[in-house]
């Protein structure tokens, strides 16, 4: 991780649970067979257990939230063996405001860091870049969607994909976020990645591209294990 717990500044704590609305990117992947970005970031008690069928990266980006508006760039890349079974985990996690990174630690257990994020919206599509102390992590060029809006709704998730699980501190957390909105087809145009900050993904093959919109979600107090 890029900051520690001992680093952390001093906010407000905000308990889950959490109602947020936003709009976000996703992109469905598949890694090649023993690509490092499958294991990267990921707690070495777990990275023998990573399975997948399809990887996802995603962009959010929250206008509302108990910690105020915020953006985030994300990767899972597939489920993990935990106590109960196999659950999707996030592996990197980026946010842009340390309220969102100490909250989403404590809460979740989720293993956020803050970086710096520029967006930009133009006609033909979106442009991502995310950066830490000047060092650029990611590169995502994203063109306008297009075609049919479709209903989105996380309870046609089968359970043991919905319910997420983070190893961090010696303690597991179990959440299952539930969120509705829509979504249209897009295309990646470009990426681009630094390994040391950020899985590499350049060698993946992309399945699908969406942008999700006028999302609402709602992320639970999460069940806590050790």
């Amino acid at each position: 991780m890029l900051q520690s717990n001992e680093s952390l500044p001093d906010v407000p704590r905000l308990p889950a649970p959490w109602s947020l609305r936003g709009h976000a990117w996703m992109v469905a992947l598949r890694l090649p067979a023993g690509d490092p970005a499958r294991t990267a970031f990921v707690p070495a008690d777990l990275r023998a257990t990573v399975k997948s069928a399809f990887s996802v990266l995603m962009c959010v980006v929250y206008d509302e939230a108990p910690c105020g508006p915020y953006r985030e760039l994300l990767f899972i890349p597939g489920t993990m063996h935990f106590g109960d079974g196999r659950h999707p985990s996030i592996s990197r996690i980026l946010v842009s405001t340390w309220d969102s990174v100490v909250n989403g630690r404590i809460n979740w257990g989720i293993p956020k860091d803050r970086a710096d994020f520029d967006w930009t919206r133009g006609e033909s599509g979106d442009h991502w870049r995310v950066s830490s102390d000047g060092k650029e992590l990611c590169v995502l060029d994203f063109t306008a969607p297009t075609g049919v809006r479709l209903p989105l709704r996380s309870s046609w998730m089968p359970r043991g994909l919905g319910t997420l699980a983070q190893r961090q501190d010696g303690r597991t957390c179990y959440y299952r976020p539930e969120a509705t909105g829509s979504l249209r087809l897009c295309r990646l145009r470009q990426w681009r990645f630094d390994p040391e900050l950020f899985p590499d993904l350049s060698r993946a093959t992309v399945l699908a591209t969406a942008r999700i919109e006028a999302f609402r979600m709602v992320f639970p107090v999460a069940r806590v294990v050790g």
